[in-house]
């Protein structure tokens, strides 16, 4: 008879770093959580070192897999006089612990130069003036990692310490990393936790997913301290078991308790990240007023502006329409965020203007935030935020570019430092810094790596092609060349370091600390968010852009010159519309200096095109760019324009998407139009769709969506064998149809 193996017992990972401890974790957090998940863990907490860069990806992911998720940190404490003291692993167990971590992440952070930080006991014991309240962190349990060369005696008074600041809070985390000396460090943990009277949880203190990434792991560690992997000796780790190993072998690593007790910890830790609610400052509403009744005040004063004939219908109808959303949502408050940016820069005399989807609304119009005339154009303001999508709107305002520091500097000055920080941007490896930081680690040749990198091309399933290896003498079959363009590979995409946004800004009602951690950005007098877009956008925190553009200040400088020689003001919305001396110009491409289409490309394309109105010079500008030439979009488009190409649609759903630009996909709005009609994607699908594809050159991941586009549409419209190597491919910005 077979005899069945007892079920291992439950199990929950409560240290682990992803790769957003920067080169020292080798896996994306989403792959630590889908391992966990597939190991069947209880739960698993991401604990980057003094840091929760990763935690939205991963909440995103452990959603997805049905996974119990905590957020936590790994934070190294000091003593008063920088000696170290102890290494600490703190989980927050609901939203004033969360509060707290960030605050505390943040107070360690802002202490120390950019990439770095500077913790204390002090602030654990509540004698930092800052934070006072901070003392026993509340709302957070905390996990002792001792260190490897620890005696009885030191774990021991580490451990009183927890017990006098973390009172029936407070854990001795004990690993098993197989190495010579396990015994004796178990009997180390067990000796000193029994006096303290605190109990043991297992863990493996995850670097890594699988332990195939183990060369990966001593890559970045090479690349962090700067030496080659060769001669980086006891800095590398010993073997590879730090990673998410198997309950089966885990219950013969561990004592049974061990493991109970990491299940009891995770009970205990219940925060969500979907408990974070963003909350708008509330000085932009006047005494007596509510956000929607000023900011539908302020709306139609700017309409009496814009309109001194009398307001249109049709605008009229328009402005109730996009208020009555923006109730919905509940976004007034943005709303008069930036009308309060757009009328500072005003009232100094500095020219800005908003661009993107939002001048697809008559709100942002009245407000003075663009300069798109509803009553001329046909607006589509679902276009800039919609109900089913629930999307945070997204208003990008650009500043003359020698001024919108005076911008910046009034949005610190209004909320404060404390209230106020630059969005983040988690600056990822690409193909080029990939391959030069691991042919560097690896010990090749500065001039092979440095050689290899300038040539570097290819696509997703052939990245480095053989003629470039072949043109730097490099044989693919080499065990150190196959070895290096597979690490380089997997690396690409890997966080590197974080940096800040061109001009977004996350102001909060409160303390922002208490929603994100805030740390020092590298230049001075600014301060960064540990999040970046996509992670703000996951989570519906709404930030707001001031951006920097130099053709604006040109442009004041040549409306200030007419409006001297004519003797009276020239502003912006006095630029005649449609002008046919102005398209007669630039149909010739005598364009030279004309923002957006003064580039050789644009103006090669004009004589072609031949803009004739507004809506002309829209379509010139999208169309020379890689996405609808890589897409075969152009010549298409051209030739149905010009009268030599009959106009097709192959379903009248997607001539719904396509009819305003003769069937042929430019946008990417069209290609989630397209999506949801032609191939029964939800809004939110679709969303993924439009992510992937703006983010497809820093992390690939196309090809998942084009074969479920491909299999939907098939499914819902089947078409003829010969038709479907036409089906759509998604080419970074577009679509392009071809079929009968």
């Amino acid at each position: 008879m077979y005899s069945i193996a007892p079920d291992p017992p439950p199990f929950a990972e409560l240290h682990c770093r992803s790769n957003c401890t920067f080169l020292v974790g080798a896996s994306q957090p989403e792959e630590l959580v889908r391992r966990a998940a597939a190991k069947l863990y209880t739960a698993l907490a991401l604990t980057d070192e003094c840091s929760v860069a990763g935690v939205v990806r991963a909440h995103l992911e452990a959603r997805e897999c049905g996974i119990h998720f905590i957020v936590g940190s790994e934070i190294h404490f000091k003593t008063a006089g920088g000696v170290p003291f102890a290494r600490l692993v703190l989980l927050a167990q609901d939203r004033r612990g969360y509060g707290n971590l960030s605050e505390l992440i943040t107070l360690a952070r802002r202490r120390a130069e950019k990439g770095s930080y500077d913790a204390r006991i002090a602030d654990l014991e509540g004698k930092t003036a800052k934070a006072p309240h901070l003392a026993g962190l509340p709302g957070c349990l905390a996990l002792l990692i001792p260190e490897k060369d620890a005696t009885v005696e030191s774990i021991f008074g580490q451990c009183m310490w927890l017990r006098t600041w973390f009172p029936d809070r407070a854990w001795v985390a004990g690993p098993r990393p197989l190495e010579i000396d396990d015994d004796l460090r178990c009997w180390t943990i067990e000796e000193a936790a029994a006096r303290a009277g605190l109990r043991i949880v297992a863990t493996s203190s995850a670097l890594m997913h699988t332990k195939m990434r183990k060369a990966l792991q001593d890559t970045l560690t090479a690349v962090r301290i700067g030496r080659p992997v060769q001669t980086c000796g006891y800095e590398l780790r010993s073997n590879g078991e730090q990673y998410l190993r198997g309950r089966a072998l885990l219950a013969e690593l561990f004592p049974s308790e061990w493991m109970r007790e990491t299940i009891e910890v995770a009970r205990r830790c219940t925060f969500s990240l979907e408990e974070l609610r963003y909350e708008y400052p509330e000085e932009l509403v006047p005494p007596g007023e509510t956000a929607a009744s000023h900011l539908r005040k302020l709306t139609y004063a700017g309409a009496e502006a814009r309109f001194p004939k009398g307001l249109p219908a049709k605008v009229r109808a328009q402005i109730e329409h996009e208020l009555k959303i923006i109730a919905e949502l509940q976004y007034e408050a943005y709303f008069l965020t930036v009308e309060d940016n757009v009328r500072f820069a005003r009232s100094r005399n500095i020219l800005c203007q908003g661009r993107g989807s939002a001048a697809n609304s008559a709100v942002c119009y009245c407000l003075g935030v663009t300069e798109v005339d509803p009553a001329r154009m046909n607006v589509l303001f679902e276009r800039f935020i919609s109900v089913e999508r629930k999307e945070p709107p997204d208003i990008d305002i650009d500043f003359e570019h020698q001024r919108r520091e005076e911008v910046m500097q009034y949005i610190f000055r209004k909320y404060g430092r404390d209230r106020a920080a630059i969005t983040g941007v988690v600056t990822s490896y690409r193909t080029k810094s990939a391959l030069r930081d691991v042919g560097k680690a690896l010990g090749f040749p500065i001039g092979t790596v440095e050689r290899l990198a300038k040539t570097a091309y290819g696509n997703e399933e052939q990245w480095i092609s053989d003629a470039c290896l072949q043109e730097n003498e490099l044989d693919r079959n080499a065990h150190l060349v196959d070895l290096w363009l597979n690490l380089a590979k997997t690396v690409r995409g890997f966080p590197r370091h974080l940096s800040q946004h061109t001009g977004g800004f996350v102001i909060a009602r409160d303390k922002l600390s208490r929603l994100v951690p805030v740390e020092n950005a590298a230049m001075e007098d600014r301060n960064v968010v540990q999040w970046d877009k996509d992670d703000l956008d996951a989570l519906g925190l709404i930030k707001v852009d001031v951006l920097a553009l130099g053709m604006l200040t040109a442009i004041h400088r040549a409306l200030d010159f007419i409006a001297l020689k004519r003797g009276a003001p020239m502003r912006m919305q006095d630029v005649p519309a449609e002008d046919p001396v102005t398209y007669a110009m630039i149909q010739k491409a005598d364009t030279v200096g004309v923002f957006q289409i003064e580039s050789r490309a644009q103006m090669t394309m004009l004589p072609r095109l031949k803009p004739e109105r507004f809506y002309d010079l829209v379509i010139q500008v999208a169309i020379v760019r890689p996405g609808p030439i890589q897409g075969g979009m152009v010549h298409p488009y051209l030739r149905r324009r010009a009268g030599e190409e009959r106009i097709e649609y192959p379903s009248e759903d997607i001539k719904i998407a396509t009819e305003r630009t003769l069937g042929i996909p430019l946008f990417q709005e069209q290609v989630m139009q397209i999506a949801m009609l032609a191939a029964d994607f939800t809004a939110c699908e679709a969303d993924h769709l439009r992510r992937a594809m703006g983010a497809w050159r820093k992390r690939g991941g196309l090809e998942a969506h084009q074969r479920k586009l491909i299999q939907r549409m098939l499914a819902q419209r089947p078409l003829r064998a010969d038709c479907v190597e036409k089906l759509p491919r998604i080419l970074g910005a577009g679509l392009r149809f071809a079929c009968p």
